[in-house]
């Protein structure tokens, strides 16, 4: 089904009101900024900072930003969509550098791809599937760690908050997964698409992306995501439909 494009001056403040509303449930203050902190891990991709919209933080108020990440051995990092020159400025001056600017992308229409023969897609709901889901993740991020009863309650949350997840097996062999947030002003990320080394080039990140984004569009809301700038823009998601409409800043003080 396609849907009339929505304007990127539009789509990309809800897209930044949709992202901090995903965090404030397990999050804190500091400031103009709503920061979430992991319990279960120190991985940096898992706890990180989202500045207010037009926010214009002081020294002072980086400066007690800095030290909540300290406090907690976490490494200070913050993920927001630019443009945001106040925030970008006051964070630079404190020596936060760019880590990466990762391309947001939206969709209008589907091109769903052909299914890898023996591959079946289905929800997650039990325990044991979230755990699945958490290790494809772990193992296809990087994460030098086992997945944890942590992990589980990390993606429990996401479905309880009204959102899926979605795992592929082939076989007994899990390979491939992903989850889409609950909606927020209509908006669902598409997001975690993750698939083992050993199964990569088979088609099953595009299946899995594929599948996600229509259940959101199946809910009635509209898919987004943000993504790698490594090639997955035109390889791997530019054939489904999806398209560039601004850019996440992530941002680290080492």
């Amino acid at each position: 089904m396609r849907y009339p494009p929505i304007a990127s001056g539009v789509l990309i403040p809800r897209i930044q009101a949709a992202l901090r509303a995903s965090i404030v449930d397990d999050s804190v203050r500091v400031g103009p900024f709503l920061v979430r902190f992991d319990a279960g891990s120190d991985h940096p991709f898992l706890n990180y900072a989202v500045p207010d919209d037009g926010a214009d933080p002081t020294s002072e108020q980086v400066a007690e930003l800095v030290a909540a990440f300290r406090a907690r051995s976490r490494t200070p990092r913050l993920e927001y969509l630019r443009p945001a020159p106040a925030a970008d400025a006051a964070l630079a001056a404190a020596g936060f550098t760019v880590d990466q600017l990762l391309p947001m992308m939206a969709i209008d229409a589907l091109t769903a791809p052909p299914t890898p023969a023996g591959v079946a897609l289905a929800l997650a709901t039990s325990d044991a599937d979230l755990f699945d889901v958490a290790t494809v993740q772990n193992v296809g991020f990087g994460v030098d760690a086992p997945a944890t009863d942590s992990d589980v309650a990390r993606q429990r949350a996401v479905l309880d908050a009204g959102g899926f997840a979605v795992v592929a097996r082939l076989g007994d062999a899990v390979v491939g997964a992903g989850v889409a947030t609950a909606p927020h002003d209509g908006l669902s990320q598409v997001a975690g698409i993750a698939v083992p080394e050993a199964f990569r080039r088979r088609g099953i990140a595009s299946t899995v992306c594929a599948d996600l984004t229509a259940r959101v569009f199946a809910a009635g809301w509209t898919p987004f995501l943000e993504t790698e700038p490594d090639g997955k823009v035109t390889r791997l998601y530019g054939p489904l439909g999806f398209y560039k409409i601004g850019e996440s800043a992530a941002v680290t003080l080492k």
